[in-house]
């Protein structure tokens, strides 16, 4: 598949590796379509990126409202080749914790949001990529979604996230079976420690300190090498089916 002629469409697109990943596709000459929950920051991103993007207010977990967002991408950008799944929240809490056991309705939040928004988003825009004409290699489309090194090594408070992001891996390797037939691509991107928003806004010496736990490069991940990531896996036509750490060597431990 040709980044040039990308036709992307990012969840958690308004900021982050979503963000970073929209200014690549662009400066190669693809066209985005942002989707984000934060509005006015949204159209801000869309109108720095220029005519070739749009900003849809999009809540992944809302099944109607990513219909619709998906329907309206595909109508601004004549067709829709690649999905970048990047929305999520990062919540974190002890199971038992010292007010007792933390409710089920936080823990379905994050399952909602994380889990079944990357679902909601793939299986609709894969709706509009079959309908794509194929390449020489027979491809019509490319599904990526992001996990986290939390799916392999969640720590304790991470219950609810490290489930989440262990069905996103476990979702795809099915997903990517059943979408062969149609040409279409789902792999899967697992950051380690990254600079994203929550973490910019963390003091210097605890992003210092994290960024030491890394064997090497021993500093934090930098949003653009997620989207070199997603570029490669969405140019390289046998990547499929497949998580990819992108993480400095570096395993979790408990706490």
């Amino acid at each position: 598949m040709n980044i040039a002629s990308a036709k992307a469409v990012i969840t958690g697109g308004a900021s982050g590796l979503g963000f970073a990943t929209a200014e690549r596709i662009i400066a190669e000459g693809g066209q985005v379509v942002l989707m984000d929950v934060n509005e006015e920051q949204g159209e801000i991103r869309a109108a720095e990126l220029g005519d070739r993007a749009l900003f849809l207010h999009t809540d992944v977990s809302d099944e109607s409202n990513v219909k619709t967002s998906i329907q309206s991408a595909n109508e601004f950008m004549g067709g829709i080749t690649l999905a970048v799944n990047c929305a999520g929240i990062a919540t974190a809490s002890r199971t038992l914790g010292r007010d007792g056991p933390w409710p089920s309705d936080n823990f379905n939040r994050v399952i909602q949001i994380n889990l079944v928004g990357s679902y909601n988003v793939t299986k609709e825009a894969a709706a509009v990529m079959q309908l794509n004409d194929p390449n020489n290699e027979g491809e019509r489309g490319v599904v990526i979604s992001t996990a986290s090194i939390a799916a392999f090594e969640g720590q304790i408070g991470q219950a609810a996230y490290s489930a989440s992001k262990g069905g996103v891996v476990g979702m795809m390797l099915p997903l990517a079976r059943e979408f062969a037939q149609f040409g279409i691509r789902v792999n899967t991107i697992a950051p380690g420690i990254f600079m994203t928003p929550m973490m910019a806004g963390m003091p210097e010496d605890i992003q210092d300190s994290l960024g030491r736990q890394i064997p090497f490069p021993p500093r934090l991940g930098r949003p653009e090498e997620y989207a070199d990531t997603a570029i490669f896996i969405y140019s390289n036509a046998v990547v499929n089916g497949e998580t990819i750490r992108i993480d400095g060597a570096i395993r979790m431990q408990p706490k």
